[in-house]
């Protein structure tokens, strides 16, 4: 049994009020380059909600639920919004913790996805100095039974609610954040071949895909950003409804199996621009949740901290190497998904 006396929840964080918009995509791409006017075109998106994402919300309920399922007191972090990681990991501190574990809201491997995390842990502990509790990052969760069996049943329902004559026909389309082709050409430990990102996120795609008994899928990006000169992972969820729509698919059923929980990224890509675009084309539409809000999704926490409380065997289905090399759960290593260029993410 190993000895730790708390569990952070670490996210990206987001926006709860129309003046927290700017500064909060300002810390999204501090150091970066970004043009304003690029932050002036995100800004708009989350205006048209209210200025509130959805998503420290939904960490809140995640965080309320995993309480109920573990003896350890959970704290709650983000890396760009309040709560700060440094001022829950000072609270921390303050508090008389001394190791803790990090589930961090992401299933997979990759800069964005893993490795920053890693280095907002590393950030938290050196602003609080000496008295710092060890923070030890849970591994990713992509292929965890619970994981999958969530965003099945999640994509099940979506499919429900279109017509009936459209259910059995409708195309599965798993989408995930882009990122840089570059990036994810460098995402993994040397090596390994890289692209440890979109493979995983294909593998999970697979499972899902399987659990449903779908003899096929496809696996799609959103929430590209950045110059056009630089390639991004593709196809683009809308490019790619214009594609079937030509080859004579009917209906989609899309399902953001790159994220746990609902943000300004998946309502806006998804329920405003994928939808309308459908619409358009006269095909059925319909979206499926996210995993996060599922109880299996707490119960998956719980799980994955008594795989480190109580040396619980870890659970998966993924096609996973013997020597863990090639899309295994492991946390990143030290020279794992170097950015080749780093992502700009909104959310």
């Amino acid at each position: 049994m190993s000895e730790f006396d708390a569990l952070l929840v670490l996210s990206f964080g987001g926006p709860e009020g129309p003046a927290d918009v700017r500064p909060f995509l300002e810390n999204v791409v501090r150091g970066r380059g970004v043009p304003p006017e690029r932050l002036d075109a995100v800004e708009e998106h989350y205006q048209h909600f209210g200025g509130v994402s959805p998503l420290n919300a939904r960490n809140r309920e995640i965080i309320a639920a995993v309480r109920e399922r573990i003896e350890l007191p959970v704290y709650f972090g983000n890396r760009n919004w309040h709560p700060m990681v440094e001022d829950t990991v000072a609270e921390m501190a303050r508090g008389g913790v001394r190791r803790a574990l990090v589930f961090a809201t992401s299933a997979y491997g990759g800069y964005s996805a893993c490795r920053q995390y890693h280095e907002d842990i590393a950030r938290a502990r050196k602003a609080v100095g000496d008295g710092a509790p060890e923070l030890v990052k849970i591994r990713h969760f992509f292929d965890h039974p619970l994981f999958v069996a969530a965003n099945a049943d999640a994509v099940r329902a979506a499919r429900a609610t279109l017509p009936a004559e459209l259910q059995d026909v409708a195309r599965i389309v798993f989408t995930a954040h882009s990122v840089p082709v570059a990036a994810d050409a460098a995402a993994g430990p040397p090596g390994e071949g890289g692209h440890r990102y979109s493979r995983q996120v294909a593998e999970a795609a697979r499972l899902v895909a399987a659990e449903l008994g779908a003899e096929e899928h496809d696996v799609v990006w959103q929430s590209r950003s950045g110059p056009p000169q630089v390639p991004w992972l593709e196809p683009d969820i809308v490019d790619h409804i214009d594609a079937l729509h030509a080859r004579g698919v009917g209906a989609v059923v899309v399902a953001p199996i790159g994220f746990v929980s609902d943000h300004v990224e998946v309502i806006w890509d998804l329920d405003t621009e994928a939808r309308e675009r459908a619409e358009e084309l006269g095909m059925g539409f319909a979206r499926a949740a996210t995993a996060g809000p599922d109880p299996r999704f707490a119960d998956m926490v719980a799980e994955l901290v008594a795989e480190h409380l109580h040396d619980a065997a870890p659970r998966s289905l993924g096609d996973v190497a013997a020597d863990g090399s090639t899309l295994n759960g492991a946390p990143c290593a030290v020279d794992c998904c170097r950015p080749a260029q780093r992502p700009v993410r909104p959310e």
